[in-house]
């Protein structure tokens, strides 16, 4: 039986942990007076694919060396990306990816070895409300129930100059512009049209490089939305008008339903585009890692006179500062532009990232109409009915100073500070009704204290319902501790989209030392069914970047001879001057249509002779 004096020390410990989290100002709706001790944070959520690496070798090294170079190490040869010698390795059971990227990296026959780095969407607040397209024509106009309070309305002719430019050109049905994204839902009624024709090889008109099939419908909205903005069929009566009235629109999924990707999927999903023939690509997503493999992808667009454009992000930083790093934006390829956000006064959006280097253009991105990929369903859980509990799991009201919470806990008597089993491999499940859902993410919020390296809290699902523990897919497994406050896990469980959808929690532990156990809580499952017919209003850099895209399909429809530097070029020497653009971007320029087309290419080689 523990001591008094032991049970003392641990109130201690909370009272302390409140007051430091009360001084920081950082107190969530159940943190206030939540009664967990505090200690060392050891999970956290990684910025690269756990158990994976991407490995390139040098150019003397052939195929059957490569495959056994990586089989010699005791890994797994996932797959190669087309000439650019970088191989998808699964490393073996129980490694670390820092340390095999160190083994691979002293191998005389490898160029470099990475982690697989997680990138995420660039999204920002968004609204329901159909609205008007300023960024198009503004005319001062103010944009209903807008999400972005600054400057609404703004100033009239602050725009993209797209209204002389449809004069000249509107119609860019000869150019393929790849949105590598999160999908596309292409059964919109304002994007069906301008799809991308795959075939009878790509009928989705497009790729999934996230479940690896051949039907990239937009799980997230993100991707819907960036697609409209380039080429939401114009002059049709119906919905939003993109940059381009007609296009080829590919649908290049690496994002999933959380709008969460990695780099082996990103690298596949512009190979993708190159090989089936892109003009342009849209990169509207970010991280933090200088990443090489991605880096040497849009290289290889480049090598087949491919434009692409990048987000600069959301995060209002300047990147010219040390340790404030945004990739793709701060890769130096040629063939690459970044963009910031404008506001409807054309004044840098508060939240846009910026740099007198590697930021090239502004473009709107503030208070932004355009498609989605449809409604959202929540469908909530108090743990008190129909699950199946094993061992120490319990559903119980526990009741902190904020109020009193449902909660599924291991221990049973969690709220109380107990402690869990020893040699325990307690489960808790229930099977859920997805099958109306084109795809479903579940969330909910969790304290973990398990002892680290040795017990393991595990959450699984299967799509057959039932135990997910037996014949399930992991979708986590952590140990070790969320430091005495409470965490929001986020799972894409689209294939799971079935009638009898099992989702549970596992609580595995060994023979010796036990901790405070698990406290789950805002239990939800986010179904999403795609629609035909939805419109939202987002802002972002995200939605900056498609402007340009659309700005560069319009140059490349104009004069098909145009190559990757002309447009870019075009793109930066014909935007508008702003005041706000001078120190925040590379040419203090903000993107424009109507002043790209009528930027002509200085002629080289040329002299004059003047006859006397």
């Amino acid at each position: 039986m523990k001591s008094l004096l032991n049970t003392v020390s641990r109130m201690k410990i909370i009272i302390i942990a409140m007051l430091v989290m009360v001084s920081l100002g950082v107190l969530g709706a159940y943190s206030a007076g939540t009664s967990r001790p505090k200690r060392d944070v050891t999970i956290k959520k990684g910025n690269h694919v756990r158990g994976e690496i991407l490995v390139k070798y040098k150019k003397t090294i052939n195929y059957a060396s490569r495959r056994a170079s990586v089989e010699g190490k005791g890994g797994k040869f996932l797959k190669e990306f087309g000439r650019a010698r970088l191989v998808h390795v699964r490393l073996p059971e129980g490694a670390h990816v820092e340390e095999a990227v160190k083994e691979y990296a002293a191998d005389p026959d490898v160029e470099y070895a990475q982690p697989n780095y997680i990138y995420r969407g660039f999204a920002a607040p968004n609204d329901t409300r159909y609205g008007q397209q300023w960024g198009l024509n503004n005319t001062g106009q103010t944009v209903d129930d807008a999400s972005y309070g600054t400057n609404n309305p703004g100033t009239a002719s602050k725009d993209m100059g797209l209204q002389s430019s449809w004069d000249v050109i509107n119609d860019c049905g000869a150019v393929t512009v790849a949105v590598v994204d999160s999908g596309v839902n292409y059964t919109h009624e304002d994007l069906s049209g301008n799809m991308w024709d795959g075939g009878v090889t790509f009928p989705h008109h497009g790729y999934d490089f996230v479940n690896d099939d051949n039907d990239p419908m937009d799980l997230y909205g993100h991707g819907t939305h960036v697609a409209g903005i380039i080429g939401a069929r114009g002059n049709n009566a119906t919905g939003t008008t993109g940059v381009c009235w007609s296009v080829k629109i590919m649908a290049v999924r690496v994002l999933d339903a959380m709008n969460v990707g990695s780099t082996a999927d990103i690298v596949s999903g512009i190979q993708f585009a190159i090989t089936n023939g892109a003009d342009v690509i849209n990169l509207s997503l970010g991280g933090t890692d200088d990443d090489p493999s991605f880096s040497d992808a849009i290289t290889d667009a480049r090598d087949q006179d491919i434009v692409v454009i990048a987000a600069a992000g959301n995060d209002g930083l300047n990147l010219n500062t040390s340790g404030n790093n945004v990739y793709p934006c701060e890769f130096t390829n040629d063939n690459m532009l970044c963009v910031a956000a404008l506001d409807q006064d054309y004044e840098r959006a508060s939240f846009s990232n910026y740099s007198s280097t590697s930021v090239d253009v502004g473009a709107p991105g503030t208070n932004i109409w355009s498609e989605y990929h449809g409604t959202e369903t929540m469908i909530s859980d108090d743990f008190s009915g129909d699950w199946t509990k094993g061992g120490e799991w319990n559903e119980v009201d526990c009741d902190f100073s904020a109020g009193v919470t449902d909660m599924l806990v291991n221990p049973s008597d969690w709220c109380s500070l107990g402690e869990y089993n020893t040699s325990a491999i307690d489960r808790a499940y229930k099977n859920f009704d997805l099958s109306s859902y084109a795809g479903a993410v579940l969330v909910f919020q969790a304290f973990v204290d398990v002892e680290y390296g040795y017990d393991y809290f595990n959450i699984n699902y299967r799509s057959t319902g039932g135990n997910p523990f037996i014949s399930g897919v992991a979708l986590d497994s952590m140990t070790g501790s969320t430091g005495g406050y409470s965490q929001t896990f986020w799972y894409d469980i689209s294939p799971c989209n079935t009638a009898s959808c099992g989702i549970g929690f596992e609580l595995d532990s060994d023979i010796t030392n036990t901790d405070y156990g698990i406290g789950i809580f805002n239990f939800n499952i986010i179904g999403i069914a795609a629609g035909t017919a939805e419109y939202q209003v987002s802002d972002g850099t995200s939605m900056a970047a498609p402007f340009v895209t659309g700005v560069a399909s319009l140059l490349k429809a104009y004069n098909p001879s145009y190559t990757y530097a002309d447009i870019v070029q075009s793109i930066k020497a014909g935007g508008d001057s702003e005041t706000a653009l001078t120190a925040t971007t590379s040419t203090g320029r903000a993107a424009d249509a109507w002043g790209s087309l009528c930027y002509i290419v200085p002629p080289t080689g040329v002299s004059a002779v003047v006859e006397q």
